[in-house]
């Protein structure tokens, strides 16, 4: 593993159980390649009425995007980013706390243009895929004031 929970913790935001990562397994320019485990902990902060939806899947994704993003600017923490929207979005699965073994999500940077960048991404647990699509993100969004002149 190159990067482990605690390392990658750093990269982003989310602390505590929030982090839903649990380390970097490869990582170029364009790519990231993840692990988690958090999908079977009961503590598991997204789940509801004792499940973890499919869809939570997508915060496993932003969160790969977000390690990325600092990873290759200048390793440190990267400018906050929101998502703008997603596309494509195809889920082979309902739930995934019933998921027995590891995921591994994977991200792919396929655009970035200033403050906007496209990655396309897809989550896995041994040779099935459980979730993929594209995300548009906006890296540090501030607030406009429409009232100024």
């Amino acid at each position: 593993m190159l990067m482990t929970r605690d390392e990658l913790a750093a990269l982003i935001p989310h602390a505590g159980t929030m982090c839903l990562l649990d380390g970097v397994l490869s990582w170029d320019r364009i790519r990231i390649r993840c692990i988690a485990r958090s999908h079977r902990a009961a503590d598991n902060p997204l789940r509801h009425t004792g499940r973890l939806a499919a869809l939570c899947g997508v915060e496993y994704a932003s969160q790969a995007m977000a390690v990325h993003g600092g990873l290759t600017t200048d390793g440190g923490r990267p400018a906050a980013g929101y998502l703008a929207s997603l596309r494509d979005l195809s889920c082979q699965v309902a739930r995934l706390d019933d998921i027995a073994e590891d995921l591994v999500i994977d991200a792919e940077n396929l655009t970035g243009e200033g403050s906007r960048v496209i990655y396309a991404f897809s989550i896995a647990a041994g040779d099935r895929e459980l979730l993929s699509g594209r995300a548009a993100v906006v890296i540090d969004a501030g607030v406009t004031d429409l009232g100024a002149a």
